[in-house]
């Protein structure tokens, strides 16, 4: 493992939620009328932000148009409207806390808080007992949600996980231990990754990962071939892998997984081009390629932030360009404020094919766009014209039944769907385990 220079310009670690929007210092030239549309929908869906990304990332001249602000910050229409003006009439009125709780419960439990069947199907047993914190959908693949990485450094404002971050128990998905998923894995040699999520696990500090991490590294694991982070550090505190007081310990420890010879990916969120253009984001990414950890970027298309083909061509170009694997476009997840952010299936199929034939072969390694819906990764290969049919043509890139994987099967063209469900099939029937 190669030293990097470290820089030593790291701002402090200081997040803003919800309590405190009248505090940003970007904020405060806002209306009071302003700040009380933000605290209306941060009330129902998590607001968690920091200095780095308002001063690094935000182009607060192009406010509110500018991505990023779209990523990070509440905007009005990611409720319905009825939901706004309520949340937002108990703000005005300076309601007390308990009323404006209740009424976002009541809306939050409308929005489909564990899509795909999280809480139902993805769960694993052992010997008989339900496992807390651990999904397990895939075969080769299972999910683990470490307790203390189920925070952020900030929120993505269409997270399908936001169901982990309002502070409802019956909503999250969590584990203290590593015991149970290492028996579990040590059950299950099908099982060749484990992909440790959130939340953001990077939010913990080096010697609580090692805590999740060295347990997976011991005997009995043999089968075991990866392990896999899904994060937003690279983009939101890139200082957490740069000059963060334990980043050393940090590479260390990516060096020792790839020393007991598993292989190591960060599944990085990156959502803009912009992303990759600040210092210390791209001394992240050489530090973590150094400790011999690789990058593979994923998102989903989203509108307001990057449903522009030459917006996803940029983005692939850099992230080749240092050395960043092209792996996802995602569809956004049909959770929370999903009408907001919602790209209809046929404009998404354009926008991903436009996108693709701008970039050299080695960035055609993304595979999209792709809805993780509750039968697997269902990809929207293209929209076509069958015997004077117009049809999407879809394919099974990942299933929850493996014989199904690479199954080819079409869809009446429908201008407004964007989500599996709201599709017919088209030429012929689906088979029995492709539902929505």
């Amino acid at each position: 493992m190669r030293a990097v220079p470290v820089i030593n310009d790291s701002p402090t670690r200081r997040f803003y939620g919800a309590k405190d929007i009248d505090r940003i210092p970007q904020f405060q030239a806002m209306s009071t009328e302003e700040r009380d549309t933000m605290k209306a929908v941060a009330a129902v869906l998590p607001f968690r932000v920091n200095q780095y990304v308002l001063d690094s990332l935000i182009d607060w001249s192009a406010v509110p148009k500018d991505p990023t602000y779209q990523l990070t910050v509440p905007q009005p229409g990611m409720l319905a409207s009825e939901d706004f003006e309520r949340v937002f009439a108990l703000v005005r009125g300076r309601a007390s806390e308990a009323e404006v709780k209740a009424a976002a419960k009541e809306i939050q439990a409308r929005m489909n808080p564990h899509p795909a069947g999280q809480q139902t199907l993805n769960v694993p047993k052992l010997q008989g007992d339900a496992l807390p914190g651990i999904q397990h959908k895939y075969r080769e693949t299972v999910l683990f949600f470490p307790t203390p990485g189920q925070t952020c450094f900030a929120y993505c404002t269409y997270c399908f996980r936001w169901a982990q971050f309002i502070g409802e128990n019956e909503f999250k998905i969590a584990a203290r231990e590593t015991t149970e998923l290492v028996e579990y894995l040590k059950k299950h040699p099908e099982v060749t990754n484990v992909l440790i999520t959130g939340g953001d696990p990077m939010i913990m500090k080096t010697k609580l990962l090692r805590r999740y991490i060295e347990p997976l590294l011991g005997p009995g694991l043999e089968h075991l071939e990866a392990i896999r982070i899904g994060t937003k550090s690279t983009v939101f505190w890139p200082h957490r892998f740069v000059s963060d007081n334990d980043s050393d310990d940090m590479m260390r420890l990516f060096g020792e997984v790839r020393a007991a010879g598993k292989h190591l990916a960060l599944m990085s969120h990156y959502s803009h081009p912009r992303e990759m253009e600040p210092a210390p984001a791209l001394a992240a990414v050489k530090r973590i390629q150094d400790a011999g950890a690789v990058i593979r970027s994923q998102s989903p298309l989203i509108r307001h932030v990057n449903d522009d083909a030459n917006v996803w061509a940029q983005m692939w170009r850099e992230q080749i360009r240092h050395g960043v694997v092209p792996y996802y476009m995602f569809i956004a997840r049909d959770t929370g404020p999903k009408n907001y952010f919602e790209v209809p299936l046929g404009e998404a199929s354009t926008i991903y094919n436009d996108a693709i034939r701008q970039v050299s072969g080695l960035a055609r390694t993304v595979r999209g766009p792709s809805m993780s819906a509750t039968p697997g990764k269902v990809l929207v290969e293209d929209v076509l014209e069958v015997g004077g049919e117009k049809v999407f043509a879809l394919k099974l890139i990942q299933a929850r039944a493996p014989s199904a994987v690479g199954h080819l099967f079409f869809a009446k063209y429908d201008k407004e769907a964007s989500w599996l469900d709201e599709l017919e099939p088209a030429l012929m029937p689906w088979p029995d385990n492709i539902k929505s």
